[in-house]
């Protein structure tokens, strides 16, 4: 089993800035991509940012130059830097990861969300 467990949602003030993190445990060989979506209320969720192994990252039109996606291989986690946040970033923000286990084969993992909130 793989467990994705988010950290560092919280109330913010419009401008401000939050930093999520997301450590994958559990049976893992590999982690390929991984993500962070969103999802507010009454929507769909919406990918928000995804990174590769090697590194490359695409977001969504709506945070591009004020989020960053990043990653330590080593310790199974990513990261979201979200700066300059607004009202409109409000969400439940949930993390992705494409796991290759030991014994299995490849399968999709969701964390249990964290609630980010911008408002003054």
């Amino acid at each position: 089993q793989v467990q994705l467990v988010e950290s560092g949602g919280g109330l913010v003030q419009p401008g401000g800035s939050l930093r999520l993190s997301c450590a994958a445990s559990g049976s893992i060989f590999s982690i390929n991509a991984m993500g962070w979506y969103r999802q507010a209320p009454g929507k769909q969720r919406e990918l928000v940012a995804a990174i590769t192994s090697g590194g490359t990252t695409n977001y969504a039109d709506s945070v591009k130059g004020r989020f960053t996606i990043s990653r330590d291989n080593a310790k199974n986690t990513a990261y979201l830097q979200m700066n300059s946040l607004k009202p409109e970033d409000t969400a439940v923000y949930y993390c992705n990861a494409d796991v290759t286990r030991p014994i299995g084969g490849t399968l999709d993992y969701w964390g249990q969300g964290t609630q980010v909130t911008v408002s003054s």
